[in-house]
C-alpha cells in the first residue's frame, strides 16, 4: 500500500451518486434523489483527478443501473460486474434487497432502514476487508453505523452531514438483518446509557446518525454554518443527543464545516441546455434572449424588461420557506405590476397546489407559473430569471445560491446555515456583495429582502450590469469542486496525523 500521508486510499460510502470518473467504471451509473448524489459524484472526481486513491462503494441497484443503458453498454455493465478485477475501485454492495427495485429509497422508513443495515453489513464484511482504506468516508444516516465499526477496526473515520434525519433501531433488529454489532456495540449511541449488552440490546434503541457522529474519528457538515447553529442549539427540530455529540466534536476540533459546490455543467457559455449561450462580456443580450424564450414557453407575458424571480428549490413547507412566499405572493406582484414582475417556480413538492390556487384565484397567470422539476427548466430559469429566491428555515449548504450568481442571477434569501456562508448582502456603495438577506423568519422579512432586490433592479443600467458581470466573476471562481475536494484532502491528512482512539 503507498504511504497514506502522500496518497491515502479513501473508500467513500454513499447510497447515491450521479456519475464517476471514466477511470474507475466504464459505464454510466446513475441511482440519485438529490443533493448527496451530486456533490458525493464531483468529490469522487476531483479527488481523483489531484491524485488520491479513491474507492467507491454503493448498492447495485441492476434495475436502476440497467435501466440507463443501451444493450451494448448493458452487456459491457453486466462484464464489469463479472469481472471485479483487483484494480476496480467501484464496489457493489451485493444483496437481493437493492437488485430489483426502481427507487434508491422506499416509501416506508422501516424499508429504507432494512436496505441501510444491509448496506452497511456488505461494506463491513465485503468491502472494507478487499479495499483496506486508510479513511473511510460516511455519508449522512444510512452509513451512521459504519463509524463504530472502523473504530473498532482502527481505521480513521468521516462521517459528513447533508441533512439531519436519523434513525433508530435496537441491537437485536440489528443483528437480525445479519449484521455483527456486538463486535462494535459499546461505541454506538442509545437513545439511554446502557448498562450492559444483554439488557440493552432489545429495549434500549441505536440512533443511526448520532451514533455516526459519536463514534466518528471526524465529523464535517456542509457548511460552517450549520454546524455552528446544530452544535448551539438554534434549531429545535434537531434531537439534543445530536446538538450534544456535534458540540462535544467541535470542542476536542474534531469537527468542521465545508462547502459543496455546483456541477461543472452549470456555465451559461457551456450549458448544452440554453437556446442562447452567453459569458460574463455578453450577459446582457444573452439572458435578454432567454428570458423571452422562457417567457413564451411557458405562457407569461413577453418582456425582455420584466423583472423574473425563480424558485429553484423543493416546494417543501418545513424547511423551504414556501408560506412565506405564499402569504406575500400577490402583494408583491401587486406592488411592482407597472414593471410586469414575474415567478417561475420550478419545483415539485406538497405546497405546489397551494401557490396554483394563489395563481387562480387571482388570475394572474401571466405573471406566476408553477411547474413540476425538470432539469430543463432549471436550467432555463437561472438563465432567463434577474433573482433566486430561498426563505429557508434552515439550510445546511444549498446549492441554486451558488450556481445563481454563476448565471447572473441573484439569490433573495434568508441568512441562515449555507445562505449564510455563501451570501453578502449587496452593497454598490462597497462594490462588494453578492444577493439579498433578511434575518427575522417571517413573510415581512422575505417582502423586505424582495424590495431590496427591486431597488438592485431599478439601478442605472450600467451600473447594475457591472456589479453583475463583477458576481458572475467572483461566483465562477469561488464555487467550485477543486475548492472542495481540497478542503476534504486537507482534512483527510489531518485525520491521518491524529491518533486514532479505539
Amino acid at each position: 500500500m503507498n504511504n497514506p500521508r502522500k496518497n491515502p486510499r479513501i473508500l467513500m460510502v454513499t447510497p447515491e451518486i450521479t456519475y464517476l470518473p471514466e477511470n474507475m467504471c466504464p459505464v454510466s451509473l446513475k441511482a440519485k434523489v438529490g443533493g448527496l448524489a451530486d456533490v458525493t459524484s464531483a468529490l469522487v472526481q476531483n479527488l481523483s483527478e489531484q491524485g488520491i486513491d479513491v474507492h467507491l462503494t454503493i448498492p447495485n441497484y441492476r434495475h436502476i443501473f440497467r435501466s440507463q443503458l443501451s444493450p451494448s453498454v448493458q452487456a459491457m455493465f453486466d462484464r464489469f460486474q463479472i469481472e471485479k478485477s483487483p484494480e476496480n475501485r467501484v464496489h457493489l454492495a451485493e444483496d437481493r434487497a437493492f437488485y430489483y427495485g426502481w427507487e434508491v429509497y422506499a416509501q416506508d422508513w422501516h424499508e429504507n432502514a432494512r436496505r441501510a443495515l444491509i448496506f452497511q453489513r456488505e461494506v463491513i464484511n465485503n468491502v472494507i476487508p478487499k479495499v483496506q482504506p486508510d479513511i473511510i468516508h460516511c455519508n449522512d444516516w444510512t452509513t451512521g453505523l459504519l463509524p463504530a465499526a472502523a473504530r473498532k477496526m482502527g481505521i480513521p473515520c468521516l462521517f459528513t452531514i447533508h441533512n439531519i434525519h436519523t434513525y433508530k433501531a435496537t441491537l437485536g433488529f440489528i443483528e437480525y438483518m445479519g449484521m455483527d454489532a456486538a463486535r462494535f456495540w459499546h461505541y454506538l449511541y442509545y437513545q439511554r446509557p446502557p448498562y450492559n449488552y444483554e439488557e440493552t440490546r432489545d429495549s434500549n434503541p441505536v440512533d443511526f446518525l448520532t451514533s455516526g457522529i459519536h463514534a466518528s474519528h471526524f465529523v464535517n457538515t456542509v457548511g460552517p454554518a450549520f454546524l455552528n447553529e446544530i452544535a448551539d442549539g438554534r434549531h429545535s427540530f434537531v434531537d439534543y443527543s445530536i446538538q450534544t455529540e456535534l458540540r462535544h466534536k467541535r470542542a476536542a476540533d474534531c469537527a468542521t464545516g465545508i462547502l459543496n459546490a455546483p456541477d461543472p455543467v452549470f456555465n451559461p457559455s457551456t450549458d448544452k441546455i440554453l437556446p442562447h449561450k452567453y459569458g460574463i462580456a455578453d450577459h446582457v443580450e444573452g439572458k435578454r434572449q432567454n428570458k423571452l424564450y422562457l417567457q413564451q414557453l411557458l405562457g407569461l407575458t413577453q418582456d425582455a424588461d420584466a423583472p423574473m424571480f425563480f424558485w429553484p428549490s423543493r416546494l417543501d413547507p418545513i424547511q423551504k420557506g414556501c408560506s412565506l412566499l405564499a402569504d406575500i405572493l400577490y402583494r408583491v406582484i401587486a406592488e411592482y405590476w407597472e414593471q410586469n414582475l414575474q415567478m417561475v417556480f420550478v419545483a415539485s413538492g406538497e405546497y405546489q397546489h397551494i401557490f396554483r390556487n394563489i395563481v387562480r384565484f387571482h388570475r394572474i397567470e401571466e405573471r406566476v407559473v408553477v411547474r413540476d422539476f425538470s432539469e430543463y427548466l432549471e436550467h432555463l430559469s437561472y438563465a432567463a430569471s434577474d433573482f433566486i429566491l430561498m426563505p429557508s428555515k434552515f439550510e445546511p449548504c444549498g446549492l441554486p445560491q451558488m450556481i445563481a450568481p454563476i448565471y447572473g442571477s441573484l439569490p433573495v434569501a434568508h441568512d441562515t446555515g449555507g445562505l449564510h456562508d455563501t451570501i453578502e448582502h449587496f452593497n454598490a456603495e462597497n462594490n462588494s456583495g453578492n444577493g439579498f438577506l433578511f434575518n427575522v423568519f417571517d413573510a415581512n422579512g422575505l417582502f423586505w429582502a424582495i424590495r431590496q432586490a427591486m431597488s438592485f433592479y431599478n439601478l442605472p443600467v450600467n451600473i447594475r450590469n457591472m456589479q453583475i458581470e463583477r458576481i458572475m466573476a467572483e461566483s465562477a471562481v469561488r464555487f467550485t469542486h477543486s475548492a472542495t475536494a481540497r478542503n476534504y484532502i486537507d482534512l483527510y491528512e489531518k485525520m491521518l496525523e491524529r491518533p486514532l482512539i479505539t
